[in-house]
């Protein structure tokens, strides 16, 4: 690319006015930005930078990367750019490559005292919880409003989110349970071998798994797979203001788009659970009687006698409550994002990071209430 294709013009102080004419196709070479950074260091004090161009001028991504160079450059030197002169295609393009460059940019690291960057921590806390309550507040009024029969969203929808998070996700929780189930056992034949008592293997397969585990893991596989779906799902219809025209016809998308998805849940972790349940033990049961020689029915027999039909509905409770904090966590997170594309990726992360936190909290709650009360 040859240097009379662009023109330099310092006739006005603190002002640089960059003409630019000729062929600059990327084809044609590579562009002087060199030659440009250099003008730039020679005159501090320049404030604003002003692009024209000549009607002989052809260009292609060349010339964008030419002016992302400039704009980088500005950007480090405080200097305005003024590409009105631009032809319009190439401002449209340019627009379009600094909003990605913008969403790319890191996050500047905080500034300020340690109360001040504490403080702005605490006050962004208080926020979150603030719309965190008012969303669950909305969730109620519009949960009232179903069982009055004044709902409005399609039954069409519910069953196609009860179907992906069921019939969808069963194979995922079919073979994590399965695992979990034979792992258990593996780690208690460890010790129980000492004992000579690796019969209990059952004990410990079903009960942990009824009680606890196999709600506490498929929690953590639907917050993963469909927590974060709502997210994004819900994330990109707030980028794409298809919320905004929900509230524009009238409609509350708390009920029409919230309510489904947390319905869905409520009813199908239970299920999902249930199932889980008897994976559990299958898993035990293979390497109980497959690998450790345990008569299988003994082991059967035991499994029956240890879990009691209590820890079967201590299960069924932390499954419900696990469904709704998922649904929650997912759908309120696509709600407050950000309307970039960036913005539905921490939407999405941070549904299955709140679900996880969530699952984790309310077990511990959960199970303390059941040691107070002796169940």
């Amino acid at each position: 690319m040859q240097t009379e294709k662009i023109v330099f013009d310092h006739s006005v102080p603190k002002e640089l006015l960059i003409k630019l004419s000729g062929d600059w196709r990327e084809a044609q070479g590579r562009v002087p930005a060199k030659e440009l950074a250099a003008r730039i260091k020679s005159h501090p004090e320049i404030a604003v930078i002003i692009i024209s161009v000549s009607g002989d001028l052809l260009w292609d991504s060349g010339l964008i990367s030419f002016l992302l160079k400039l704009f980088r450059e500005c950007e480090r030197k405080n200097i305005r750019l003024v590409r009105e002169g631009l032809p319009p295609g190439a401002q449209k393009i340019l627009a379009l490559a600094l909003r990605v460059h913008k969403e790319n940019i890191p996050p500047r690291k905080p500034s300020g005292t340690f109360f001040a960057r504490y403080g702005d921590k605490v006050l962004a806390s208080v926020e979150s919880l603030r719309r965190a309550l008012e969303f669950l507040g909305e969730i109620a009024v519009s949960l009232g409003r179903l069982i009055t029969g004044r709902s409005r969203f399609h039954g069409d929808d519910l069953m196609l989110i009860l179907e992906r998070s069921g019939v969808d996700t069963l194979p995922l929780v079919c073979l994590i349970s399965l695992l979990v189930g034979m792992i258990l056992a593996f780690v208690g034949s460890i010790q129980l071998k000492m004992f000579g008592a690796q019969i209990y293997i059952a004990n410990i397969v079903g009960i942990s798994m009824v009680r606890e585990l196999s709600a506490v893991m498929t929690g953590i596989v639907l917050s993963g797979r469909i927590g974060a779906s709502f997210a994004a799902e819900l994330g990109m219809m707030q980028t794409n203001e298809e919320i905004d025209a929900l509230k524009t016809l009238g409609v509350s998308p708390v009920e029409y788009l919230v309510v489904p998805r947390i319905l869905a849940l409520v009813v199908m972790m239970p299920l999902l659970t249930v199932y889980a349940d008897l994976m559990g033990v299958l898993g035990g049961y293979l390497v109980s009687v497959g690998m450790l020689g345990i008569n299988p029915v003994e082991y059967l027999s035991h499994t029956r006698l240890a879990v009691k039909f209590s820890y079967v509905w201590i299960g069924l409770i932390h499954s419900f409550v696990f469904g709704a904090i998922i649904a929650f966590s997912g759908c309120l997170s696509g709600i407050n994002c950000e309307r970039t594309a960036s913005g539905v990726g921490v939407a999405a992360t941070g549904a299955v990071v709140a679900g996880i936190t969530g699952i984790v909290i309310a077990t511990a709650v959960i199970t303390f209430i059941c040691q107070v009360i002796g169940v």
